[in-house]
């Protein structure tokens, strides 16, 4: 089999020209974390360009809406810009940064567009219809995410990303559960977990329908 579907995450380090040993430390962190979270959910450990760029390369019915919730909530995070591309991709070995395919391709041409509009994270799923809703959704999911304080990303990771209920997150803090629940409907998480879902569910619904759509293209090509 010389390709297979799956999903190409691109995370670029805005301002990696200002400080790229900080950009090329983050990245090593963030790619640990990332490998040690998707384990066998990666089709290639996860690898980055000096100070630049993170690429990931997932299983087609991975989640990779979590990698930029692991990003944008962690403690060291930098501001990043993120495409996520559902497609094909050549088998290989290597990590991400030596694979390529056309949904490489097409997130390097997604990438110049997020750059183009300044928008902090764009998605495509291979379904027009799809996409255009997702174009709408990705961005403001990264806008609130690039809103939120130093103690509220700390609160999100703990409710998004470990999953801990409020008064469990309160106590790891060492704050009263009333200070919690302020923070979180101030820093809006529970609209980001939404948008989170909708992400992931169109995108999964998406990436099924542009698959069906090669696939009876073919059958109607033999």
């Amino acid at each position: 089999m010389k390709d297979r579907r799956g999903l190409v995450l691109f995370g670029d380090v805005a301002d990696s020209r200002v400080d790229a040993a900080r950009a090329t430390a983050w990245l090593r962190t963030l790619s640990r974390e990332l490998d040690r979270h998707y384990g066998g959910d990666r089709l290639a450990p996860f690898g980055f360009t000096q100070g630049d760029e993170i690429q990931g390369l997932l299983a087609a019915d991975a989640d990779p809406t979590a990698a930029v919730l692991r990003a944008a909530l962690h403690p060291h995070t930098m501001t990043m810009r993120w495409v996520i591309v559902a497609g094909r991709v050549e088998a290989g070995r290597g990590p991400a940064t030596q694979r390529t395919g056309r949904a490489f391709i097409q997130a390097r041409e997604l990438a110049a567009v997020a750059r183009k509009r300044r928008q902090e994270l764009l998605v495509r799923s291979g379904d027009a219809t799809t996409d255009a809703l997702l174009d709408g959704v990705a961005p403001a999911l990264a806008a609130l995410l690039a809103g939120l304080t130093a103690r509220q990303r700390a609160i999100a990771r703990l409710v998004l990303v470990d999953g801990l209920r409020q008064s469990d997150a309160a106590q790891q803090l060492r704050v009263s559960r009333p200070t919690v629940s302020v923070a979180v409907e101030r820093a809006r998480i529970r609209e980001i977990e939404g948008l989170v879902r909708v992400v992931r569910t169109l995108l999964a619904q998406g990436a099924a329908a542009g698959a069906a759509a090669v696939n009876g293209s073919a059958r109607d090509g033999s």
